[in-house]
């Protein structure tokens, strides 16, 4: 057969390829008896590209527009709704996987299921009815290049435990014991014959403990990838799981790592924006605080997790840019990338996520977990479901599933998946007990990584109860790593004239609902859902109760109050007279604005959890021209949790200047507060890109489609800044902009080092982490002098432009630094280059390769403001 190189997952031809065009690549006079077919090679037709794989010409299956003749390995063949063909190629068998998804899988028609399973067990009719799949099983730990001594001298221990218990234990050790049965959202069952294993409490989120009092409300990772810092980052890491651990929690679920692919998606303010390596530092130090405080972090949503509508019922269509392995490139380079970060930063565990990924739900999808993340990436911890999101129990352990929560197959269900099912599967081979063995292993090696087995609190607080409980209160001084992370967070977009920082005003109005507090409290909506006063997180399970939260309008008055402005304010967003009735006459305006957003199980006026477009919420572009309409000095804070559309006022001559202040937790008007008087230089440069138009972005919300409902990612490599330098599309404020009240001058360009040389390890298991790709070899070095007259932070970023050869957007981010300088002081900044900096993915190697060429090197202050330039020759 001769087809695209692809996963097990699909075979995709790209859009407007007519089975036709086959047979100019291929025909039988090419590979003339007896010679040996190839294994891969490339044709070209219509300007299109294609690497072929061999694989018996008498299999092949073509595809006509969207329709297939019959569907490959892994594809989709049935379900509620499908449309598409119902038979399998050769080796595949048509399997019912639930109600809304057959799949074919490998082999031949299955034996009937045991019947050894107890009718208290059985599955509901949603459950597979046959065998496993034939599945890649997870690398055996000592078959795993490069594991850290930490995870070794676990699983050692891990080991010896495990040698000890029976079946039913090591399936318990995987198995939730159900929604609201435990004190925490997610928990497993005490195991009597580990000493000291009492079972794991698992909490949200990823800005604090959710569901606890005395707890912090820390700022969004939106806000957090804001900063460039990693020293923040870590910081607030090791204090929210200082947090955690003061409640008794063992597993932080969190941080959340899927890229802002489409940015009306409702949780893109849990992540860290559009950009890979931005999101892959904040998660690793975000990782390396938390577990630094001997909590498990976990990272989410393991994979392409980029929209709330259909989350549980869509599949994302993993496209690339040539006929090639099927999204090896946007898996390796784009989003799997924070979750290898996440690995070297030793997490102890990773959640798979609702959807499927090419026609395989996530956390049954054996690429992703067998394949990539237990595979190339060598990942030691264990891979949980998100809540509810495994769809089988043999099936989803074979293909790398290592916990189900929170345990039931749905809310109140009484049945699970893993349990007794599981046991069963085992006792009849359908599950190997050495893929047991494995499971509870990397449970128990994660617990012990931790050192969770001696001293660990016990849990002190009940999510569903909020009356029991000792009510420890763990805030300790994290207030003040919440205000740095709060001044360093907010993004001066615009300063006409300097008009920032205010200084000697008479007088202030302060104008919108987002100045102010909520008519019901900062905790009066349920996990956050409403947008009424300031906007300091989204909402969903990524939230949090607030101890307090300072609205802007207050800490705004306290500082005037000490030079003696009056503050007169209006906080109604659409009164659009009386806001004008209190900005008239005024020497500044302050008019807050905001967007929010959320977890699909909420709808929030209207917008159901993803935004419904990209405008401020409450008529926030009436209210700002109403207001620039009688007041000369307009300042304009954004309190939302991405971009938004800001063309109905940005350019308005009395619009003088724009703040992006995100969603800064429970600090919020104490952070921006602080600069827009000044007590903090801004330093904030964005994780993502403000458009003109929400057309302008690559990718757009699927908001419609029935059954299994299809994700396409046909813009492939190209998203955010990538995608506008790739089309030549000018934003209104690009990936890495931030103003400043001084300047900042780069100079004195130096380029050492080779990618040249040195020997890597074999492809196999654990690859990914060869130091051979990792190893510092390239240093890039400049000065950068403070050449006005504030002191402040700059945040030199540093991008790559790979050969044409190569085929990557024009920009890739590959270095950042948060660099604090006194006026007239200067410093030398280095940036260390592995070979993964320059590296692509390979799709016929499967490996990461260095494309031959010379690689551009740019150094500036955004994606966009290039200061220095250079080149490096692989």
């Amino acid at each position: 057969m001769v087809e695209p190189t692809s996963s097990r997952q699909s075979d995709i031809v790209p859009q407007g390829f007519h089975p036709d065009s086959f047979h100019k690549c291929l025909s039988p006079d090419d590979f003339p008896a007896p010679s040996p077919l190839p294994l891969a090679y490339t044709c070209s037709v219509s300007g299109i590209e294609m690497v072929m794989r061999v694989k018996g010409l008498e299999q092949l299956v073509l595809r006509s527009g969207s329709v297939f003749a019959q569907s490959g390995v892994y594809q989709q063949c049935g379900g509620i709704g499908w449309t598409g063909p119902t038979t399998c190629v050769s080796g595949a068998v048509c399997t019912e996987l639930n109600d809304y998804y057959f799949q074919c899988l490998p082999g031949t028609a299955a034996p009937p299921p045991p019947t050894s399973v107890p009718p208290t067990s059985v599955p509901p009719t949603s459950a597979p009815t046959t065998s496993a799949p034939s599945t890649s099983p997870p690398p055996s730990q000592t078959s795993v290049a490069n594991i850290s001594p930490e995870w070794a001298a676990a699983y050692t221990k891990a080991k010896a435990a495990v040698s000890k218990l029976s079946v039913t234990d090591k399936v318990n050790l995987g198995t939730g014991i159900q929604w609201q049965k435990g004190a925490c959202v997610g928990n497993t069952p005490a195991i009597s014959s580990i000493p000291g294993f009492g079972g794991l409490c698992l909490e949200d989120s990823p800005t604090g403990v959710r569901y606890a009092d005395k707890v912090s409300a820390f700022p969004a990772e939106i806000n957090v990838a804001t900063t460039f810092n990693r020293t923040l980052m870590r910081q607030r890491g090791a204090a929210m799981g200082a947090e955690f651990k003061g409640k008794g929690v063992h597993v932080a679920l969190g941080p959340m790592m899927n890229l802002m692919r489409v940015p009306q998606a409702g949780r893109n303010w849990e992540g860290g924006g559009g950009d890979p390596f931005l999101s892959g530092e904040l998660a690793f130090e975000t990782i390396t605080g938390i577990q630094s405080s001997g909590v498990q972090a976990c990272a989410k949503h393991y994979i392409n997790n980029e929209q709330e509508h259909f989350r549980d019922s869509s599949s994302s269509i993993v496209d690339d840019r040539t006929v090639s392995d099927v999204g090896c490139l946007l898996e390796h380079e784009l989003y799997a990338h924070p979750f290898l970060r996440s690995v070297q930063a030793n997490v102890a565990s990773v959640m798979c996520s609702y959807n499927q990924i090419n026609g395989s739900f996530s956390c049954e999808n054996d690429k992703t977990l067998n394949g990539i993340l237990k595979g190339e990436f060598g990942f030691q911890g264990y891979v949980m479901s998100d809540w509810w999101a495994t769809h089988s129990g043999a099936p989803a352990v074979n293909a790398g599933l290592d916990m189900t929560m929170p345990g039931d197959t749905a809310a109140n269900s009484g049945q699970t998946y893993f349990g007794q099912n599981l046991v069963s599967a085992v006792q009849s081979g359908q599950v190997a007990e050495a893929r047991l063995d494995d499971l509870a292993t990397r449970i128990l090696a994660a617990w012990y990584l931790l050192k969770q087995d001696s001293g660990f609190p016990a849990v002190n607080f009940n999510a569903w109860n909020s009356a029991q409980g000792s009510h420890i209160d763990v805030q300790a001084d994290h207030a003040n790593v919440i205000r740095a992370i709060d001044q360093q967070s907010n993004v001066l977009l615009k300063n006409k004239n300097a008009v920032l920082p205010l200084k000697s005003l008479k007088s202030i109005a302060v104008i919108g609902n987002g100045a102010t507090n909520s008519s019901r409290g900062p905790n009066g909506y349920s996990d956050r859902s409403g947008d009424d006063g300031v906007l300091a997180m989204g909402w969903g399970s990524g939230t949090v109760d607030f101890p307090y939260l300072i609205a802007p309008v207050d800490a705004i008055t306290a500082k005037a109050k000490k030079t003696g402005t009056a503050v007169t304010s209006s906080l109604s967003d659409t009164d659009l007279t009386g806001a004008a009735n209190a900005a008239s006459g005024k020497d500044a305006a302050l008019v807050f604005i905001t967007a929010d957003s959320g977890e699909g199980y909420i709808t929030v006026e209207g917008n159901a959890g993803d935004r419904n477009d990209l405008n401020a919420w409450h008529g926030g572009n009436a209210l700002v021209e109403k207001v620039a309409s009688v007041n000369k000095n307009t300042i304009v804070v954004i309190n939302s949790v991405g971009p938004i559309l800001v063309e109905a006022w940005i350019d308005h001559p009395n619009v003088t200047a724009l703040i992006w202040s995100g969603l800064p937790g429970q600090e919020a008007g104490n952070g921006v507060a602080d600069v827009l008087f000044g007590d903090f230089n801004p330093s904030g440069k964005l994780p993502f890109t403000f458009a003109k138009s929400q057309s302008d972005y690559s990718a757009q919300l699927i908001t419609s489609g029935s059954g299994i409902v299809p994700i396409p990612y046909n813009e492939g490599l190209f998203i955010d800044y990538r995608h506008f330098d790739a089309a030549g599309i000018a934003p209104r404020f690009e990936f890495g902009f931030g103003l400043s009240y001084t300047t900042f001058d780069y100079s004195d360009l130096t380029i050492t080092g080779s990618t040249k040389g040195g020997t890597r390890q074999p492809i196999g298991a654990g690859a990914a982490l060869d130091p051979w790709l990792h190893d510092p070899v390239v240093t890039v070095s400049f000065t950068l002098t403070n050449n006005g007259t504030v002191a402040g932070a700059e945040a030199p970023q540093l991008y790559l432009s790979p050969p044409a050869s190569a085929k990557s957007a024009p920009n890739n981010l590959k270095g950042f630094d948060s660099v604090f300088l006194n006026p007239g002081q200067s410093t030398t900044v280095s940036f260390d280059l592995s070979r993964y900096s320059f590296a692509t993915w390979d799709v016929v190697s499967q490996s990461w390769q260095l494309p031959a060429g010379t690689t551009g090197v740019s150094v500036g202050a955004s994606s966009r403001d290039v200061r220095l330039t250079g080149s490096v020759t692989n």
